[in-house]
């Protein structure tokens, strides 16, 4: 499972089909006016009733936009139509004395079925299109979403028939998280905390599942090849607890029941319901884990050595055919290399800086997702820089491989890093990262 937006275009699209309509249409007609939400439009409202976005320290307003599929969140509306959305969601579908959804299919929408984890009996994770956030010992319902230049919240809790919605027009994500916090905590002050089921025996084949995972459900398949190995993770069992570490992430979970562990915290309150369950199918040992399920599959400690240890060679041979530019270069000046010992140096060189443009390009962009988005400077940069780096470095292994030994001064460093551009070259190729296209993909 990976959270999808085409998804929902896809049911959208039944939609037409069965109803005859628009979506658009038949979703103001059956939903936003049943319910009262005179404002509510998947399309660009008049220009006197939308707020201007405004990227996170940006002085000037972004243009308006709005996700390429509308049916998975492109809606517009003002904070008294949600207003009435959340209280229609707490009253498990009734607006007005109407009952407009039926209960049955409020709570199909907060509850996962598909999940391995939900058929282990998680009840926590992605429904139809509405998220868990667990806070403060408290299971929320909702969904949170953000476009560029503004960022909205919407979560509840139908057991205290709480709720609230928020919506800053600013791209500063830790603002949003503290003004989210702040309600959060305002609303359950007073109110019990759920039971805390008390920890459990650790199962008896929990040993079999400690050990190394990559992560197996991309959010995003075009970063996956970043995140596979960023995302490499340890667990652990000691003193009937389940460690999870990933990087600096480190997490501490304790059994409930079976294969199901929740997550403890040092202090303060504690996770009502598990949210981490150890998986045992056809295909491996998996895990999978928060209220967004991530599911991670178990790989040999050997597999993870060779990976970590490709990476490590393969980013120390790029810094230091960067850090030993400026050495060859001024020591070609000053004794009028030949051209043979040049092209053995220029290679490694032109691969790496291409990458390193493409890089910094995209994190330095005013407006990253349009200028990917749309055939522009950006995305035509980003598809001839991977180009030039495969180029770059199939040209250093023909030069090399063409130098005679006595043009070969310096020969060493350039054996060295040769398989580390080849590998590299490899593995984007493989993931489809060499002539990447974003305006066409």
């Amino acid at each position: 499972m990976a959270y999808c937006n085409s998804g929902p275009a896809v049911a959208a699209y039944i939609v037409e089909k069965l109803s005859g309509q628009r979506f658009e249409d038949f979703v103001t007609q059956n939903l936003f006016r049943p319910i009262g939400l005179t404002s509510a439009t998947y399309f660009e409202p008049p220009a006197h009733a939308a707020a201007a976005l405004y990227r996170d320290g940006a002085e000037a307003a972004s243009p308006y936009w709005h996700i390429i599929y509308r049916p998975s969140g492109a809606i517009n509306a003002s904070a008294r139509d949600m207003a009435a959305y959340v209280q229609f969601l707490l009253n498990r579908g009734m607006s007005a004395g109407m009952n407009v959804v039926p209960a049955t299919g409020i709570d199909r929408m907060e509850v996962p079925r598909s999940t391995w984890a939900a058929r282990a009996g998680i009840t926590t994770g992605y429904g139809l299109a509405s998220g868990s956030l667990i806070r403060d010992g408290f299971v929320w319902r909702g969904h949170s979403g953000d476009i560029q230049g503004g960022l909205s919240e919407l979560w509840y809790v139908p057991e205290h028939g709480i709720g609230y919605f928020t919506s800053i027009n600013s791209g500063n994500g830790f603002d949003s998280f503290r003004i989210g916090q702040a309600i959060r905590r305002y609303l359950t002050r007073g109110l019990p905390s759920p039971p805390v089921p008390p920890p459990a025996q650790l199962p008896a084949n929990a040993g079999d599942f400690a050990g190394w995972y990559e992560p197996a459900s991309p959010r995003m398949q075009l970063l996956f090849f970043v995140e596979r190995l960023r995302g490499l993770a340890r667990i652990r069992f000691e003193d009937g607890r389940l460690t999870y570490r990933a990087g600096s992430d480190s997490r501490t979970y304790v059994p409930v029941d079976a294969a199901q562990f929740r997550r403890v915290y040092p202090s303060g309150p504690q996770d009502p319901v598990p949210t981490f369950t150890l998986l045992q199918t056809d295909e491996g040992r998996f895990i999978q884990m928060g209220t967004d399920p991530e599911t991670l599959r178990r790989v040999s400690i050997g597999y993870v050595g060779l990976a970590l240890g490709l990476v490590t060679y393969v980013l120390l041979s790029f810094a230091a055919i960067v850090i030993y530019a400026p050495v060859w270069i001024i020591a070609a000046v000053r004794h009028r290399a030949p051209t043979a010992y040049v092209s053995l140096k220029i290679w490694p060189l032109v691969s790496v800086l291409s990458l390193l443009a493409a890089g910094f390009s995209i994190a330095l962009s005013a407006d990253p997702i349009a200028g990917l988005g749309n055939f522009t400077t950006l995305s035509a940069g980003l598809w001839l820089a991977t180009l030039v780096f495969a180029l770059g470095a199939i040209a250093h292994v023909i030069v090399l491989w063409r130098t005679p030994p006595r043009a070969r001064a310096g020969r060493a460093f350039s054996i060295a890093v040769a398989p580390a551009l080849l590998i590299a070259c490899g593995y984007f190729g493989y993931w489809g990262i060499l002539g990447l296209r974003t305006w066409a993909d």
